[in-house]
């Protein structure tokens, strides 16, 4: 009999990959993927600890999820509760303290043996204990990847994350991805390009390479070397019905040149970068050990510009940081203010527990945080608005993912990975008989679209052809 499995996903795309293979280690094991926690056997909560007050979150979900539990448990029925991901990484053996009735604990680098946990959980559920003690945080010679299942059968959608590197070495000091995630490490070129040869065969046209610091990226090559996240484009450029290439997160300390010639050079590279710059001040850059200044950001910036024109900027940005003073925020707009970033995400910032930054006696006041978080807000939404609305007129190739909320409509992105709306209600065919059913032809293609309509979170446009 098939057992379920109910994975609740926080945080980062990387936990969104990562959710995605806990659920192909387990399905030779029986467990078929559930759309709730009522109805599974098996419960994962994939954390993150980079948003404020993330273990409380879990903490919480714990609790409704204990009810449930304890009530199965009176039907003489299991049910098994695992916590995964980097809150799992950072605080483990308190969590198995402080939460009873969770039966696993596993870090990001060893879901590879969830079947072993389990089999270890069930060996212990005896005597009517409600939980078993399963604890694994270990940092395991072998990478994860050696281990993990080859077959994307499962797999459905046009666009997929494929994690090609993980770990940081840089240590910004507001920062848990080191202690969490561990040191940088890179797969080898090989087997990333097998992986996404197996996700174009399942109908995959767009893939986001994904990384802690993913233009770190040295993955061992086929001549006894190491390539380059600019080389590794450049081979998965060569599959065959591989439409788009994109990567995240980027670390400007790591945009070598050979990654700004493969956004002039090759087609598949979307021109969209997310490059974090956090702070537009050189006093609060050094005190994050960020390693780099702004006159060196702009440098690079120029450089991808000039390489591609029509590329377009995203960029994180943490508000109050421990220290920073006005002029230091002034700076941060100025900075924004001379780059334009057709998006952005913003955030104030908040102490992580074992952090340099979280034990700083500079900490900045919640409302003086709060009020610059909301102009820094205004002027990334103003940018991103005059962005969006400088595409109205154009055309540009989209890839249509789902179907809209309104019948003959359907929703992608565009290569500057605005969210697009497309009426396809007045192409041939476009609604069923009865007039109710969007016309989904056009559904994982890549179609040419004219833009005819912005909004500051995204466009609409009209069909003029499809592409494949």
């Amino acid at each position: 009999m098939s057992k379920k499995v109910f994975i609740k996903t926080y945080g980062c795309q990387m936990n969104v990959y990562d959710s995605k293979r806990m659920a192909d280690v387990l399905k030779p094991h029986g467990y078929e993927q559930s759309e709730s926690a009522e109805d599974a056997d098996l419960v994962i909560l994939n954390t993150c600890h980079i948003r404020e007050k993330a273990a409380e979150k879990v903490y919480s979900e714990i609790g409704r999820l204990r009810a449930e539990k304890e009530t199965r448990a009176t039907e003489g029925k299991n049910m098994y509760i695992a916590v995964a991901g980097c809150v799992a990484q950072a605080e483990g053996p308190e969590m198995m303290k402080r939460a009873p009735a969770i039966d696993m604990v596993l870090g990001p680098q060893t879901y590879h043996r969830l079947p072993d946990m389990l089999k270890s959980a069930e060996e212990q559920r005896t005597g009517g204990r409600l939980s078993a003690r399963v604890l694994d945080t270990e940092f395991p010679v072998d990478t994860k990847f050696d281990y993990l299942p080859t077959d994307e059968s499962a797999f459905e959608g046009t666009a997929a994350f494929l994690t090609i590197q993980e770990g940081c070495d840089k240590f910004c000091t507001f920062c848990v991805v080191p202690y969490t995630r561990g040191a940088e490490y890179s797969r080898p070129v090989k087997d990333i390009v097998d992986e996404a040869r197996r996700l174009v065969a399942r109908g995959v046209v767009e893939i986001t390479l994904l990384g802690q610091n993913v233009n770190a990226f040295h993955g061992d090559d086929s001549n006894g070397g190491s390539a380059t996240l600019g080389g590794l484009i450049a081979e998965l450029d060569k599959i065959d019905g591989l439409g788009r290439i994109r990567y995240t997160t980027s670390h400007p300390r790591d945009m070598d040149q050979e990654l700004v010639d493969a956004h002039r050079d090759i087609a598949s590279c979307m021109p969209y970068l997310h490059l974090p710059v956090q702070s537009g001040s050189d006093r609060i850059l050094d005190a994050m050990n960020r390693k780099h200044t702004r006159d060196e950001y702009f440098a690079i910036i120029d450089r991808l510009r000039a390489a591609r024109p029509d590329l377009a900027l995203s960029s994180d940005f943490i508000v109050g940081f421990p220290g920073e003073t006005d002029q230091d925020f002034e700076d941060t707009l100025d900075l924004v203010r001379r780059v334009k970033y057709a998006q952005a995400y913003s955030f104030k910032y908040s102490p992580r527990p074992g952090t340099p930054a979280s034990v700083s006696q500079e900490q900045v006041p919640e409302d003086v945080k709060s009020e610059r978080l909301a102009r820094l807000q205004a002027l990334l939404n103003e940018h991103q608005l005059e962005f969006n609305e400088g595409s109205v007129g154009k055309e540009m190739d989209v890839l249509l993912e789902r179907q809209g909320k309104r019948a003959g409509q359907l929703l992608g992105r565009s290569p500057y990975l605005q969210s697009v709306h497309v009426n396809v209600a007045n192409a041939d065919n476009a609604l069923d008989a009865t007039g109710d059913k969007p016309y989904t032809d056009y559904m994982g293609k890549l179609v040419r679209v004219r833009i005819v309509e912005a909004g500051p979170h995204s466009l609409k446009g009209e069909l003029v052809r499809a592409l494949n």
